[in-house]
């Protein structure tokens, strides 16, 4: 009861609805990422109390992530990394007329899928946040490659292609200077690529300018954007009866968003990959995904979400952070005077179920707040089209200049912006691309390091069991689609 009331007390409650009502500016607008949100409400959290701070730190990031499908949706702009998956299926509903049921949709599930990573948070933390702490280098290297797997999942058809997107990525990461030798690779002597291509800008360029010059190139007359006046209206009570039906969806994707939410490093972007692959892999109808299915909604914004609840399982149980937001939780934790670890269930246990019960509460908050800002962001699109665009490619060019406070970011941007307008023409998936810019380096890195380990040997690669088991999963989705079709055509043949 006294936990309750004080996570109700006008200097908590108040502050986290202030950082609320800030995520959902900051994730709205291109290239300005949850972690960038977190970062800016950290100075003034300071000046709270140890729950009020940590409670505005997982408001902020709890409407952040929601708020970056928003643009995903009706520009196919991703507000946020983690918002990556949201513009496959929810921006072809969008253009369909039905971008109001996609984000109400996206609203819900994303509020479901946070309080199920919450609660999953509270009653497994201490055993997944022991198995996540049994991978090492060979397991992260397999975990890599699995999500880059995926790059075959989410292509539209077409698997060479997809698995060409991803490997262009990998080779896109591996531009800056070498962590082993320290040499510098493919920079040409600038020194701007020293730190190689950041991926919001490469993100911001292929998802957003490419847009932008796709219609551009289209004319003045076929200039339109997804209509706001939509064709589909759907009630909240419509929303979550079309959630009920699709609840396996759901529940499956917030489970696996919490596991990979659980594995350091990991984080909501990769967390929402991976579930949409999981559901379109696992679908009976999986070549409607990327042309509007509603599970191409449901799977992304539920694991996104769900994986910010896992990602504070190895953060609070062993104090190792799971993403980048709680890596700089970590430390407002040691700014705080609090020591992260075992311990703190039993030295700090009211601040902990304070926590506890503040992410619930912002889970629940969510939606009054979400639905504002899907009105706020509607309000923009009723401008006329070239006043949108044009304040698309300024706010790219904000979001992506303000990472690095870089202006060759914005030519990155801009680069990037051609390469995703040239790979449309040839009807290359961007996805795996992104994925492969994200996911290069921990690939790269833990491959490297674990040879360096073994002295060249590839053998605990394969022999250590999560690695096995990993390994064989992404034969599965190699192989799992082409066997099944020649299964079948077996078993249709014998019937015959």
């Amino acid at each position: 009861m006294d936990t309750i009331l004080s996570i109700l007390s006008p200097d908590v409650i108040f502050p986290v609805l202030f950082a609320m009502t800030f995520g959902i500016f900051v994730g709205g607008l291109p290239g300005l990422t949850a972690t960038m949100a977190v970062a800016l409400i950290i100075p003034i959290s300071y000046y709270m109390s140890p729950m009020a701070g940590l409670g505005m730190v997982l408001g902020v990031s709890f409407t952040a992530i929601f708020s970056g499908d928003i643009p995903a949706t009706f520009l196919r702009i991703p507000g946020t990394p983690a918002s990556g998956a949201a513009t496959l299926d929810g921006f072809e509903l969008a253009k369909k007329g039905k971008g109001s049921l996609a984000l109400t949709l996206d609203l819900f599930c994303s509020a479901i899928g946070g309080l199920i990573g919450i609660l999953l948070l509270i009653l497994i933390a201490p055993p997944l946040a022991n198995f996540a702490l049994q991978f090492t280098n060979f397991e992260y290297f397999w975990l890599g490659l699995f999500g880059l797997s995926m790059s075959a999942v989410l292509s539209k058809g077409n698997m060479i292609k997809g698995l060409t997107s991803a490997v262009l990525g990998l080779a896109i990461s591996t531009i800056g200077i070498d962590i082993t030798t320290g040499y510098p690779r493919f920079t040409f002597g600038n020194i701007e690529l020293m730190d190689g291509i950041g991926f919001i800008p490469a993100m911001i360029g292929l998802f957003g300018i490419s847009e932008v010059l796709k219609r551009v190139q289209q004319g003045a007359t076929r200039l339109q954007l997804p209509p706001i006046t939509e064709k589909v209206k759907i009630s909240p009570l419509e929303a979550l009866k079309i959630i009920w039906k699709e609840r396996i969806t759901l529940i499956k994707s917030a489970f696996v968003g919490t596991f990979i939410g659980a594995l350091p490093g990991a984080g909501a972007d990769i967390a929402a990959w991976v579930a949409y692959g999981v559901e379109k892999k696992t679908s009976k109808n999986s070549e409607d995904f990327g042309t509007g299915n509603i599970k191409g909604v449901i799977a992304p914004t539920s694991a996104n979400n769900a994986a910010l609840g896992g990602t504070w399982i190895p953060a609070l149980v062993f104090g190792v952070p799971g993403d980048t937001i709680t890596a700089i939780v970590l430390g407002a934790m040691l700014m705080y005077g609090l020591k992260p670890g075992p311990l703190i269930f039993k030295e700090s246990r009211e601040l902990v179920n304070g926590v506890f019960g503040i992410a619930v509460l912002a889970n629940i908050l969510m939606i009054p707040i979400g639905y504002l800002g899907i009105k706020a962001f509607a309000q923009v699109l009723k401008l006329k089209t070239s006043v949108v665009l044009t304040g698309v490619v300024l706010f790219s060019m904000i979001g992506s200049y303000a990472i690095r406070n870089s202006y060759f970011d914005i030519y990155v941007m801009l680069a990037f912006g051609f390469i995703g307008y040239i790979m449309e023409r040839l009807a290359v998936p961007l996805a795996p691309m992104i994925l492969g810019i994200i996911l290069g380096p921990m690939v790269e890195d833990n491959l490297r390091v674990g040879l360096i380990k073994t002295g060249g040997s590839l053998n605990q690669f394969f022999t250590r069991p999560i690695s096995l088991v990993l390994f064989l999963l992404i034969l599965l989705v190699f192989l799992g689609g082409p066997t099944v079709g020649l299964l079948k055509k077996v078993f249709k043949s014998k019937k015959s």
